[in-house]
């Protein structure tokens, strides 16, 4: 069954959104279509969005089993020793992971992200490294990292927009559960030290969730190189949308900016979304061993409308043979499924065959007729 997400708004859709910031782009997450876009290739220093990538390795490394949140992080001499944004960890302190986390997402504590990165990579330049590896990894042409936290005012660290909402996007539709830290909007932790112990207050940084009502997350960033950087998530309906500001010259164009971006984006998106959850009738297989191969789709099919189509009049069309000659194989592909608008094509989704047919030899056909003869 078929479902049409239509996000209603009052105001008219535009052709332009008015944004004060340098670069910016808008993205919808589940299909990673971008609705708007201004300078969003141009290279800026990304400042603390810079944690987003530490987040997304962080949270890669917590599925592939490699971490757990209740590991003990030590923070050490180095990590410590962080300016800029913090949460004023000892050297010697030990933290949970989840706790570092949350530090990471709620408050940018940069000593959290330097010991969170030593934790998983041994030092923060092996940690580095794997930042860029995974960049390169998603296609992020113009993004080069220098550090894991965003305080490096080299001319060698830097990102852009589409960079930015690519791997924010990895991270929110990989690791959903990195919403249950970006929505937090003040949290305690307490600081055990040879000194003592003492409680401090996690405080976000992304006022878009007090300001926003559809705000989910993500991460702030501001340096005076960088000057006012955010990547807002953001949840309507059904719908998902990323939206990056860069450059920004004060903290409240970042936020107006976004907000913008964001309901422009509610106001004219339609999304189209094809589970693929019916049964395929099975393929018929000349010279198999078995006569018909199952069959199923690869996956579900999204499509994201911004021009005001009548998505209710999405035409569905099976594309394959009618036979298929023996040897197939599983996870292989048969045909396809497309979609079509008014005789236009938006899209289509494989058909995969869902068990291997060996070629038939001598054998199989005696064995066959002797069956036959049998009945």
């Amino acid at each position: 069954m078929a479902a049409v997400i239509w996000i209603l708004s009052a105001a008219p859709a535009r052709a332009e959104v008015a944004v004060s910031s340098p670069s910016v782009i808008l993205m919808e997450s589940s299909t990673g279509q971008v609705i708007y876009e201004l300078n969003s290739a141009e290279r800026r220093s990304p400042a603390s969005i810079t944690k987003i990538m530490t987040l997304l390795l962080t949270f890669e490394a917590l599925d592939a089993g490699k971490v757990s949140l209740t590991d003990q992080v030590m923070t050490s001499e180095y990590a410590s020793s962080m300016g800029g944004s913090q949460v004023y960890l000892a050297a010697g302190e030990v933290q949970t992971l989840e706790t570092m986390i949350k530090c990471i997402v709620v408050a940018s504590g940069n000593d959290a992200s330097v010991a969170v990165a030593e934790h998983i990579a041994g030092s923060e330049q092996a940690f580095v490294d794997l930042m860029n590896e995974k960049a390169a990894e998603l296609g992020m042409v113009d993004t080069h990292f220098e550090d894991c936290c965003g305080l490096s005012d080299s001319d060698e660290h830097y990102s852009c927009a589409r960079d930015v909402a690519i791997m924010s996007r990895e991270l929110t539709t990989k690791h959903p559960d990195i919403f249950r830290y970006t929505t937090i909007w003040m949290e305690d932790i307490t600081h055990e030290t040879r000194q003592g112990t003492t409680t401090f207050t996690l405080s976000s940084t992304n006022k878009l969730l007090k300001q926003y009502q559809w705000a989910t997350g993500l991460k702030t960033g501001s340096t005076s190189k960088a000057k006012f950087c955010l990547s807002a998530t953001a949840s309507k309906d059904g719908i998902d949308l990323i939206a990056v500001v860069m450059g920004a010259p004060n903290k409240d164009i970042r936020s107006q900016d976004a907000q913008a971006l964001l309901t422009y984006g509610f106001g004219i998106c339609k999304l189209y979304i094809d589970e693929n959850k019916d049964p395929l009738q099975p393929i018929a297989i000349e010279g198999g061993v078995e006569e018909e191969a199952a069959l199923r789709y690869q996956g579900e099919f999204r499509y994201l409308d911004v021009t005001g189509s009548d998505l209710g009049s999405v035409e569905k069309v099976m594309d394959f043979p009618e036979t298929l000659q023996a040897p197939v194989e599983e996870g292989t592909e048969a045909g396809r499924v497309r979609y079509l608008i008014n005789g236009t094509e938006i899209g289509s989704v494989p058909i995969l065959f869902a068990e291997s047919v060996e070629k038939a030899g001598f054998g199989d056909y005696f064995k066959r007729l002797v069956g036959d003869f049998l009945l």
